[in-house]
């Protein structure tokens, strides 16, 4: 990676902003780290996979170990990689956009309100 930008895209989790995180993002310059607007974890890919693998495998499910529990997420992982396919937008980067702003501006009313 010599002399290569590398750009990552992740959550606003804030183990993302620890010192330590920090202090090697600082060792690391060639590596940036961009954050999702808050309260937008929709656009994350890999939230809408948990949301779909909670829906359709685990919610309302009985597991008498964690065994069984790890059994279930790996044959629905199976299950669904047999026949994969990518996830597609199906908005815009506009409407996308539009959306993130509205959900901030709620957030914003939201604790502005709660400060009342």
């Amino acid at each position: 990676h010599a002399g290569k930008e590398i750009h990552i895209v992740v959550d606003n989790l804030s183990t993302h902003t620890t010192p330590d995180v920090e202090k090697w993002l600082a060792k690391n310059p060639h590596i940036h780290f961009h954050f999702t607007p808050k309260g937008s974890s929709w656009i994350n890919q890999v939230e809408t996979w948990f949301g779909i693998i909670t829906r359709q495998s685990i919610r309302r499910g009985t597991f008498s170990s964690v065994k069984v529990l790890i059994k279930q997420i790996q044959d629905y992982i199976a299950y669904w990689n047999a026949d994969a396919e990518p996830f597609v937008w199906t908005a815009t980067a506009d409407e996308i956009l539009a959306k993130v702003k509205l959900v901030q501006t709620n957030i914003k009313k939201l604790v502005d309100n709660n400060g009342k």
